[in-house]
């Protein structure tokens, strides 16, 4: 940031008097302009046992496969975002469960949520985003051809918390060795 968007002022990276953190200041109009983690939000779409993945048909990581995941906008819940994704990404309805999965990803600055969702009925297709999407079942998951780590870790553990019949919130941080 070079400008203020507020007065069109230059400003400055320095740390506000009472914090602790590098922030762009404006000197002229006094705002301090505070940069927070995007929120990507999905959903885990199951029907009869089955997983619903996308084919990316956009950067990054086109034509990997994936989970219906995006950023939040602005005045909406995590739930509608991940509701919204579904549709635009899968165009499929869902209902959404509990939230399943929430990873940190601090060295790029993005959270990820992602619900448990059932399909009232197999009724989906590609949205402009993916190139297909289909129902997998755990053992024709394209494990190897996954665009993120996020979408790899919350399958392997839906996939485990199913075998065990236990249901629980997972947290977890992803450090930068890992990628998205």
């Amino acid at each position: 940031m070079k400008f203020c968007s507020d007065c069109s002022a230059p400003v400055r990276h320095g740390v506000p008097d009472g914090d602790d953190r590098l922030r762009h200041i404006c000197d002229a109009c006094g705002v301090i302009h505070y940069q927070n983690p995007k929120v990507i939000a999905g959903c885990i779409p199951v029907f009869e046992g089955q997983v619903l993945l996308c084919r990316r048909a956009i950067e990054p990581r086109q034509g990997l496969w994936t989970l219906p995941a995006g950023f939040m906008e602005l005045g909406e819940t995590m739930a509608e975002a991940a509701t919204r994704e579904a549709f635009e990404e899968a165009q499929v309805e869902v209902e959404l469960e509990a939230l399943y999965t929430l990873f940190s990803l601090p060295h790029i600055s993005q959270v990820y949520a992602f619900y448990r969702a059932r399909m009232p009925e197999a009724r989906f297709g590609a949205g402009t985003e993916s190139l297909e999407v289909r129902l997998f079942e755990e053992k024709e998951i394209p494990w190897d051809h996954l665009a993120f780590e996020t979408v790899r870790r919350t399958l392997q553990l839906f996939f485990s918390d199913q075998k065990s019949g236990e249901v629980k919130i997972h947290i977890e941080d992803i450090l930068p060795r890992q990628s998205v």
